[in-house]
């Protein structure tokens, strides 16, 4: 049996849809498992799959929930449709405030670089005391030196990583700066993904 496992798992919305698109475009399998441990990426999926002629039905092992596909005759008779008609459903009105935090540098604040590396490090490690409430970090230009090797932040972040908050790092930014290996904590990322964020977000804290 033609069986594609596409392991999504610690993929935020909508990095999982791109990763079905690609698969359905170059792969096309008979049948299909997408494992995801993002809710909105849930929803998500399953209507992409199920728009591109796929029958789908969901079961949850813990965390994660698995999307068993199936092609259907009247798959691949057009080609998918385009992620960007299929946005990450907005919060439930009962879910907690998800609070992102956008960062531009690797200091905080102009005048002494010194000073300002100074204050990012004492920033990153009082974020802890927003609670629940903090959902993502997203680091873009020169704010992803942050979240590579060798770099004296990477303590703060990776313990916010494991209270459950979401760290972007722009790929895009890595490449320019020649840093694309040697990030050492949390999720490559792409603009579509920056920009979900900042849509889905109760409350935006730019720096």
């Amino acid at each position: 049996m033609n069986e594609k496992i596409l392991d999504c798992q610690g993929m935020t919305c909508p990095m999982p849809l791109m990763a079905c698109r690609k698969c359905l475009e170059t792969e096309a399998p008979e049948n299909l498992k997408v494992l995801v441990d993002d809710e909105a990426a849930l929803e998500n999926v399953a209507r992409y799959l199920s728009a591109s002629g796929y029958r789908s039905s969901q079961t949850k092992d813990g965390p994660t929930w698995i999307i068993s596909a199936s092609r259907s005759p009247e798959a691949g008779k057009t080609p998918p449709p385009d992620v960007e008609d299929y946005p990450c459903p907005l919060p439930l009105k009962e879910e907690a405030q998800r609070m992102v935090v956008f960062l531009t540098r690797e200091t905080l604040g102009r005048g002494d670089d010194g000073l300002g590396g100074k204050l990012m490090a004492n920033f990153l490690k009082t974020l802890p005391e927003l609670g629940g409430d903090l959902w993502r970090v997203v680091l873009v230009n020169g704010a992803v030196k942050l979240a590579v090797t060798d770099s004296p932040h990477l303590e703060a972040l990776r313990a916010l990583e494991s209270q459950g908050v979401s760290i972007l790092v722009c790929g895009t930014c890595l490449e320019f700066f020649g840093l694309l290996e040697k990030r050492a904590v949390g999720q490559t990322t792409n603009m579509l993904d920056v920009v979900t964020s900042l849509q889905l977000a109760s409350k935006v804290i730019a720096l």
